[in-house]
């Protein structure tokens, strides 16, 4: 009786076995389609007041950064769209003006952000910047090779906050899709 139930319990087992398979198909990943999206810090400055205080004319600050991970041809060739957003915040007593340039290989001007900055108190400022088919260019994000950030001191060089440890931040961030295939 015991011979006869192991026999059951596997041709059962047999029958359960190659009833749950199909025949695989190795052509699923030309089907594939996957467009995850990356998300990541592009840069962070940020200016004390008693710094800015110290340089004299308007011209606070201008520099270059090399930022060639954007025309990388892992990304450049498979991105679909995304966003920028840049967040400026101003405890200081001084009225501001930021340039923010993209710049491609031959450093000519592909986009620019400008940012008018009153004195504190002021609200944080973010804005969002679209690439794609539902914003500027793709191609901006696929070239981009240096950003230029310019800052001019449209006040005086004596002027403090009296907020504690005034500054003036400026930070972006990215987020993109991305086709995997």
């Amino acid at each position: 009786m015991k011979r006869i139930l192991q026999s059951v319990l596997f041709v059962m087992l047999l029958v359960g076995i190659t009833a749950c398979t199909e025949e695989l198909d190795f052509n699923q990943f030309d089907d594939l389609e996957a467009t995850p999206t990356y998300e990541a810090g592009i840069f962070y400055l940020e200016a004390p007041e008693d710094i800015i205080n110290l340089v004299s004319g308007q011209s606070v600050f201008s520099q270059n950064f090399n930022f060639d991970a954007f025309s990388s041809d892992i990304f450049s060739d498979r991105v679909i769209d995304g966003v920028i957003t840049y967040v400026v915040e101003n405890t200081t007593s001084k009225e501001l003006n930021i340039t923010i340039e993209f710049l491609d290989e031959n450093e000519n001007v592909t986009d620019t952000e400008f940012f008018s900055i009153q004195p504190a108190p002021t609200a944080i400022i973010q804005r969002e910047i679209t690439y794609g088919d539902s914003g500027e260019s793709i191609d901006i994000i696929k070239t981009l090779s240096t950003i230029r950030v310019s800052a001019e001191n449209l006040g005086n060089n004596t002027s403090t906050s009296n907020l504690p440890e005034p500054l003036i931040t400026l930070k972006s961030s990215g987020k993109f899709r991305v086709r995997l295939k």
